[in-house]
């Protein structure tokens, strides 16, 4: 299944409002991103159709297998991103909004070339790039 941009947003937003909140609604989902109750409605009906979220009777999210790990992987280049952006003197808000963007576009291979070099430099100058 192709995942796009928006869904690998949504599911990152799922996964993050769940370690902060611990259980997840979609109006949560709604507010954190700033879209219509209806749009993430819709969206979360197609997610369950393709079995990366479930709910329960209370209207909780939960990230199937599926949806964790494409949260999970979304949430990890954000993060490396974004930490690799502002180590390298960009300001906060910025290296998160472009980490955004970026995560979504780049290839596995570049991201995988990045992550290495990142751990690499780490471990040699005891600090992230």
């Amino acid at each position: 299944m192709q995942i796009r941009e928006s869904a690998e947003d949504y599911l990152e937003t799922i996964l993050m409002l769940q370690r902060r909140l611990g259980q997840v609604r979609s109006i949560d989902v709604a507010n954190e991103l700033g879209y219509s109750k209806p749009s993430v409605s819709f969206a979360m009906k197609k997610f369950r159709e393709n079995e990366l979220v479930e709910f329960d009777d209370k209207g909780h999210i939960t990230l199937t297998a599926a949806g964790l790990d494409i949260a999970e992987r979304t949430f990890e280049r954000h993060n490396l991103l974004a930490s690799y952006l502002m180590g390298i003197g960009v300001s906060e808000a910025t290296a998160r909004e472009d980490a955004c963007r970026i995560e979504h576009a780049l290839s596995r291979e570049s991201f995988d070339k990045i992550k290495a070099f990142a751990s690499a430099y780490e471990k040699t100058h005891g600090s992230k790039a």
